[in-house]
């Protein structure tokens, strides 16, 4: 077999999405209102404690048993009500496209949206419906349907867990592909789709739709507006008054923005000299955590760890694992002209924050990891 070949196939074989755990959790015993919490967090560490998902939790969990007493009921999380009710997309997107039918959003405690005849609808986030999950096994679609009926959050769990996300609509034409994938398959009942809505707001300003409510929870939103974990129900969450005294969990964020403008190749020696690597993001979960620190930059895209292997003619990242996952914006990432200057990979720090191919020698900010 050519080496080349050989080579080629080993890299697929390897290739897997690597759940690295993006935040460090620290467990604080002192007791502090939710505000005076969030400032220590913001001194000493990143932030007020933010999950995007189980993983995330069960994190949290293991930093507060490393150090709880027996007197630890609650401790406060990063999530605060604000009263300014939105919808957004499972995957953290706004929704700036909307197709909502005649009378539609409707009652107050219906939170989700499902789709029905091209159309959507708010229903209330218990009921059991199927629903369709974005995919990067279908390459025809991107889009799975599962024909089971869970409510939205286990919808949503069962699309991460298996896929990538429950769907997200974001244009006329990515509507008019749901529907007509619908009427193909003769899919004639309501189906959840990604949307949601909710006045709860990470500390952080991050868009993590992950919730953990205790099902009797939140009970008094708008005067018990901030959020603890209730130890005695597996870290579930419970809204308290912010100005109740707690211990609290802050988070030290693994990936850190650099705002100095570089080369890539001089800022793989900063990362490298000054904390571990230039980023790579092997899954959705890493490039929601990328999408949220590039919001800061002060350049239009942002050096990742992605390189263009010109004599294998692939993408590699820097710690040479293969580019499994990828969100390339349209036109990128494809093969290059190595006769010309040579490629490395960014993330756009605005609009739909892809990944696109620049000249090494831009100058732009990045994102290293750290610890």
């Amino acid at each position: 077999m050519d080496q080349t070949l050989y080579f080629i196939l080993l890299l697929i074989a390897l290739c897997s999405v690597s759940e690295c755990v993006q935040r460090q959790y620290h467990f604080i015993k002192e007791k502090k209102t939710w505000t005076e919490a969030q400032r220590y967090c913001r001194e000493n560490y990143t932030d007020l404690a933010t999950a995007d998902n189980m993983n995330d939790m069960n994190e949290i969990n293991n930093a507060i048993k490393l150090k709880q007493d027996k007197n630890t009921d609650q401790a406060w999380i990063g999530l605060q009500w604000t009263g300014r009710e939105k919808w957004q997309w499972s995957s953290g997107e706004p929704a700036l496209y909307l197709n909502w039918a005649t009378g539609q959003p409707g009652a107050s405690g219906e939170e989700c949206a499902m789709m029905r005849n091209g159309q959507w609808h708010d229903e209330r986030c218990s009921k059991f419906l199927t629903f369709i999950c974005r995919s990067s096994n279908n390459t025809n679609t991107g889009l799975v349907f599962v024909n089971q009926t869970k409510n939205w959050r286990d919808a949503q769990s069962y699309c991460r867990q298996n896929h990538i996300d429950l769907v997200s609509v974001r244009n006329q034409n990515e509507n008019q592909q749901l529907e007509k994938i619908m009427n193909d398959s003769h899919i004639s009942d309501d189906v959840w789709i990604g949307l949601f809505r909710d006045s709860w707001q990470w500390s952080d300003q991050s868009n993590s739709s992950f919730r953990f409510w205790h099902p009797t929870e939140p009970s008094s939103a708008g005067v018990e507006n901030c959020t603890g974990l209730k130890q005695d129900y597996y870290g579930t969450w419970n809204d308290l008054s912010c100005t109740s005294l707690k211990s609290f969990v802050c988070y030290e964020d693994k990936l850190i923005l650099i705002k100095e403008n570089l080369t890539w190749s001089e800022a793989l020696r900063y990362c490298r000299q000054n904390h571990v690597d230039l980023v790579s993001v092997h899954s959705e979960e890493i490039q929601r955590r990328v999408m949220n620190v590039v919001k800061r930059a002060s350049t239009a895209a942002v050096w990742l760890g992605l390189h263009n292997y010109c004599i294998m003619n692939m993408w590699l990242w820097v710690n040479g694992e293969m580019v499994c996952y990828h969100n390339w914006a349209p036109g990128n990432g494809t093969t290059e002209n190595c006769n010309l200057e040579k490629r490395k990979g960014a993330v756009q720090s605005g609009g739909d924050q892809h990944w696109i191919s620049r000249p090494e020698s831009d100058k732009l900010n990045f994102i290293c990891s750290r610890n």
